[in-house]
């Protein structure tokens, strides 16, 4: 593993982690004597962040970690409610039994996974996986695209959503989403993914 890797992975789990607060500066040079790399490679990973959502750039004064203000938040789930919900619309009209067979797989995985509390990553990759699973089969790269994208922006809402809100049963809304979509049943099970998104950011809104 290069240099690079390694910090970009250090760094990405502390941010998640929620060893730096919001809007912490992330200062290149700091970081860079920190993990033992140039401070090319420092900014480097810097970038890497902010092209995930995970840090911000802000103008003539560096890196940060992104705001918790509600706009921010309110925008992402607004984006995948509206976003998402159509593309399993369009897995569900085109998936085929493999792709049944692949979402009965993730789901039986994350429920079977350790839970987040004691093992928030290796959880939340189980839940990408399931949620991922679930929108591939609407056979556009594009729109994966931006489910990749906006997930890596959610995923720092859901980690602090899971510290700061009230206790959900995670895994009735999981096994109702996928009973849903292996019934075909395409408006029940876009309206439980929207609530299901939603419901994550409310915990870190006023509104």
């Amino acid at each position: 593993m290069t240099p690079s890797e390694r910090m970009y992975l250090a760094l990405r789990a502390a941010i998640l982690h929620g060893d730096f607060a919001p809007r912490q500066p992330l200062k290149p040079q700091e970081l860079a004597t920190q993990h033992v790399v140039s401070l090319a490679v420092a900014r480097e990973t810097l970038l890497r962040l902010v092209g995930e959502g995970l840090a911000d750039r802000l103008p003539n004064r560096g890196f940060a970690v992104p705001d918790t203000g509600d706009e921010r938040w309110q925008q992402i789930a607004e984006a995948r409610a509206t976003v998402e919900p159509a593309m399993l619309r369009m897995a569900i009209e085109r998936g085929d039994l493999e792709w049944e067979v692949r979402v009965r797989a993730a789901h039986h995985r994350l429920a079977r996974a350790t839970p987040y509390e004691q093992d928030p990553d290796g959880w939340s990759e189980a839940h990408r996986l399931f949620h991922r699973t679930l929108l591939e089969a609407c056979g556009n790269d594009v729109l994966m695209g931006t489910f990749d994208r906006l997930w890596t922006d959610s995923e720092l809402a859901r980690r602090w959503s899971a510290v700061k809100g009230p206790a959900r049963d995670a895994a009735a809304e999981h096994l109702a989403l996928e009973e849903a979509v292996l019934a075909r049943e395409a408006d029940r099970a876009a309206g439980l993914l929207r609530h299901h998104v939603t419901r994550t950011v409310k915990p870190l809104t006023r509104s």
